[in-house]
């Protein structure tokens, strides 16, 4: 699958491992992002380049294979705000989401929980993931004779533990101003975007000091944003295959897996496709950031051009193959 990618870029190396209109400003986490460096924007992407400049080439390899969507919510569909509980869809994007999961296999793995995502989402045919993949829904084909959705949850053990420590997360931060808990189910978010800089690092050791004494759980962090998570070996790689595996699509070769994240925590499911060389991870940045994607958006507003692209190519391919058939 080489072949396709025409940059000079060792991408090989690689190893698997595990309607709403209100408008909102988006936050940016460092105020640099704001006015990047062109030129060094320029030079980034000649490394990943535009998915939307590449989408002819990427698509050459979509055809004749089953193309499967995967994307993160917070920073590929909707823009990261300033409050969490804002960061909603456009009405424009939930129409694009919606065609896409007409005509493709569609996932969304998010670090909500999963019953948010899906608030924010409002789509039946798209399929679920929260917690970072710790809490997946299971996909149409493989519910039970009910279409009861059930989910597959490998962390369900950690959930008393969990709400012990939100709740003593709680008691700790409560007296920072600015700070918000936010309960994601297996994973408890910290967001610290509205906390006053010189009191973060006060905040973030509070946290600290709740999960040092518990070696079940680890912290990572994100965009504004501290985590608490259950020290198990399973992230959004791991989330998407198991998707793959439910789909019936884990031993296929004939599919093309499509991921668009923006977050450190999605590199994990770049990695993943990248190792099988059998799709695109595509990275969503305005600025130059480390990462495993080969192409890459520059923010929301592109991944819905490049989501109306993708359905309308879809339709180009069925009217062709109708126009062979006559």
């Amino acid at each position: 699958m080489a072949k396709f990618l025409s940059r000079d870029i060792n991408l090989m190396e690689f190893q698997i491992s595990h309607s709403n209109k209100q408008k909102l400003k988006p936050f940016y986490d460092d105020p640099d992002s704001m006015l990047p460096d062109v030129e060094a924007y320029a030079s980034w992407l000649l490394k990943h380049p535009s998915a939307l400049n590449s989408f002819d080439c990427i698509m050459k390899e979509a055809k004749g294979k089953k193309v499967v969507v995967f994307l993160d919510y917070d920073g590929a569909l909707s823009p990261i705000v300033e409050d969490p509980d804002k960061a909603f869809m456009s009405t424009e994007m939930r129409a694009a989401l919606r065609e896409v999961a007409k005509q493709f296999p569609t996932s969304i793995i998010s670090g909500r929980s999963r019953d948010k995502v899906k608030e924010f989402v409002q789509l039946n045919n798209v399929c679920y993931a929260g917690s970072h993949g710790l809490d997946i829904m299971q996909p149409p084909k493989s519910r039970d004779k009910k279409g009861n959705e059930g989910a597959f949850q490998p962390a369900k053990l950690f959930l008393p533990a969990i709400q012990e420590i939100s709740m003593e997360l709680e008691h700790k931060i409560r007296e920072t101003q600015g700070s918000k808990i936010e309960d994601n189910m297996f994973c408890i978010s910290v967001h610290y975007r509205q906390v006053p800089p010189q009191d973060q690092g006060n905040l973030k050791e509070k946290v600290k000091s709740v999960v040092e004494n518990r070696p079940e759980f680890r912290l990572t962090e994100g965009k504004m944003v501290i985590e608490v998570r259950p020290s198990i070996e399973w992230n959004k790689g791991d989330a998407l295959n198991y998707l793959l595996h439910t789909l019936g699509f884990s031993n296929a070769d004939d599919v093309l897996s499509l991921y668009i994240g923006d977050d450190q925590t999605d590199e994990d499911a770049f990695k993943v496709i990248a190792g099988k060389r059998e799709g695109f991870p595509i990275v969503v940045s305005s600025i130059p950031k480390e990462t495993k994607a080969w192409y890459s958006l520059r923010d929301p507003s592109e991944v819905l051009a490049f989501l109306l692209r993708l359905a309308k190519w879809n339709k180009s391919q069925a009217s062709f193959l109708q126009l062979d058939y006559i």
